[in-house]
């Protein structure tokens, strides 16, 4: 039969006990699937998944690399199939032998069988010799463009010319990153830098020292590297974020300490003093980010404080804030996004830092995290690591997916979300949802805790007197300067001096709907988009010549509707309590959208029989 003559028998045997020959006999061996089997998730809730695959002689267990994970999902991959294998690297642990998975092709056109032979487990090699990971081969071919037909199968294998070795450095094979473990003893690996930290030092009782560490990817997965003391004085300069490198050992393969990496790999390195890494020349041909996203909706069965890769469209962004660090006393600057995606869901996203003082991609972009941490206060939501990052509109297939789905149909969808504060929309659990003013004040939102709300209201009037602050100039701060007596602005803060000073807004509104008028305040982003102008902009107008013109950019404004997302909380005034609302995000209406909720109002009211 078709199937049974297609069986690369006696490859599994050559592999594990004749490597040499391995490429050259067998260069895409072609194995049956016996058993596919789901191993329990890993603290990053990544999918993992274990195989048993036979030759007809012999049978092997497989791990499948993650990123061969969509054979599986797209149930192409089941018990009985046959897959030629393309890329794999053979690793004998404790004296048993594991097939590692990198890259493989389903045979559709063989169809599934039982299981072909009696075969029996490989041998494993006697304990006097060098097992298979030792040397560090790395076998694999380039992908067929065309799949044989089942009667051409081995004459094409036949007459294929031989693939070419496996890229090679310094007489080394290139290992791949997925294959690495403790009980692998020299190798190289080709890997490009996708993050860098900062140098920590850290002062303890038994001494003091100091360290940084790299996230490292290629073709087949991710790995944290870590230097100490001498190797970070010897190697954080040589390292440089977005680049090529080869990294040879010795470089010690330890468990990885999950509290520390956000990656999904059960193993990371550390720099040794003799440790060798070199820049490669092809920078090209080496991943730069990879992704393992998780729905918004699948957050809702991720554990607190473990880190997942998240995409969606952006809906919101939230103005800059500022908390205050309880254990040092030290500010952090954070920003507040909303995400959405394609299973109706949103989530709060926050960035710090750098990232969110930078922070400018505009709302319904596409945006990818890579490694934010899983917070379940007040429902769940997701903090960007230190080591993660982010990508806006980038050029991945989700990427481009989510675009058109938001652009044709989720612009006017509601969303709920896993927050007990929350819903865009039509969600279960307390709402985020529109709300006329006089149900704000009804409800006394804001009286016992934080809530937030959506308002669609006009905006009647704005105070002009003390529309903005003059602010530190410095990348980071906002804090209110003072003019000295040289004309000078200076910073507290800081402590320092600028010659002229940063406006930022901190306006005072009064908007009204059709059942009631409430004051918001609102700061610097939401001001730009309420008035149209920065408010360095607003303050030349009012200290030039004419006046006239800063009252008419008010007047501009004034009769806007709006959509207004805001936050009711209870704020101390001296010896006095009051609800402070606070404008988070404004935005104009979007007729289409409104248009639509209407339809589908009436058509509610006509199913109901009103």
């Amino acid at each position: 039969m078709a199937a049974a003559s297609a069986l690369s028998r006696g490859a599994l045997d050559v592999i594990f006990n004749d490597p040499d020959k391995a490429a050259k006999l067998f260069p895409v061996p072609v194995l049956q699937c016996l058993q596919v089997k789901q191993m329990a998730p890993s603290a990053q809730g990544g999918e993992r998944y274990r195989l048993v695959m036979s030759d007809g002689q012999h049978y092997v267990q497989t791990m499948l690399a993650t990123q061969a994970n969509h054979v599986v999902r797209d149930n192409k991959l089941v018990r009985g199939c046959f897959a030629r294998i393309k890329q794999y690297t053979p690793n004998n642990l404790k004296g048993k032998n594991i097939l590692v998975i990198l890259d493989l092709e389903v045979v559709e056109s063989l169809g599934i069988q039982d299981k072909i032979g009696e075969p029996v487990a490989v041998d494993a090699k006697p304990p006097g010799q060098e097992g298979a990971i030792a040397g560090g081969d790395f076998y694999g071919v380039k992908k067929e463009e065309q799949k044989p037909q089942p009667q051409q199968f081995q004459q094409q294998q036949q007459q294929q010319s031989m693939p070419s070795r496996p890229a090679m450095h310094g007489g080394s094979n290139i290992y791949p990153i997925e294959g690495l473990s403790p009980f692998a003893h020299k190798w190289t690996i080709k890997a490009r830098v996708t993050s860098k930290s900062d140098i920590k030092t850290w002062h303890k009782a038994t001494g003091e020292g100091k360290l940084f560490s790299v996230n490292l990817l290629d073709e087949s997965g991710e790995i944290k590297a870590t230097g100490f003391n001498e190797q970070c004085d010897a190697f954080y300069d040589r390292l440089q974020e977005g680049s090529v490198y080869y990294i040879s050992t010795p470089c010690r393969v330890s468990l990885a300490k999950k509290q520390f990496s956000n990656l999904p790999n059960d193993y990371e390195l550390a720099f040794e003093r003799d440790t060798v890494i070199e820049k490669a020349e092809d920078q090209t041909n080496v991943p730069q980010v990879r992704f393992n996203f998780c729905t918004i909706q699948e957050l809702q069965s991720v554990e607190k404080d473990n880190t997942v890769d998240v995409i969606g469209v952006l809906k919101e962004v939230g103005e800059i804030g500022e908390i205050v660090s309880k254990k040092d006393g030290r500010p952090f600057q954070k920003r507040e996004l909303t995400l959405v995606d394609d299973t109706g869901y949103s989530v709060r996203v926050t960035v710090w830092g750098k990232t969110a003082n930078s922070f400018d991609a505009p709302a319904e972009s596409v945006v990818a995290f890579k490694g934010t941490k899983v917070s379940d206060f007040g429902g769940k939501s997701l903090s960007l690591l230190s080591s993660g990052t982010m990508s806006v509109d980038p050029d991945i297939p989700d990427a481009h997916r989510l675009k058109g789905w938001y652009d044709s149909a989720g612009r006017t969808d509601t969303f709920a979300t896993h927050q007990g504060m929350a819903s865009m929309g039509n969600a279960t659990g307390r709402k985020d949802e529109i709300k006329t003013i006089s149900q704000v004040k009804d409800e006394n939102l804001g009286m016992d805790d934080q809530a937030y709300y959506t308002i669609k209201a006009t905006i009647v009037f704005m105070k002009q007197d003390t529309f903005c602050y003059p602010a530190c100039a410095s990348q980071g701060c906002n804090k209110k300067v003072t003019e000295m007596g040289d004309g000078t602005w200076h910073c507290e803060k800081c402590n320092v001096s600028h010659e002229k000073p940063e406006y930022r807004y901190i306006l005072s509104l009064n908007v009204a709907d059709h059942t009631s008028h409430q004051w918001l305040s609102c700061f610097d982003d939401s001001g730009q988009k309420i008035l149209g102008r920065t408010a360095n902009e607003m303050m030349e107008l009012k200290e030039s010549d004419d006046p006239t013109k800063f009252t008419a950019a008010f007047e501009e404004a004034n009769c806007k509707k709006l959509t207004f997302r805001c936050r009711a909380k209870m704020d101390n005034f001296g010896e006095a309590q009051r609800i402070r609302y606070q404008v988070m995000s404004a935005m104009p209406l979007d007729f289409t959208s409104e248009g639509n909720k209407l339809k589908e109002m009436i058509k509610e009211y006509e199913n109901m029989g009103v």
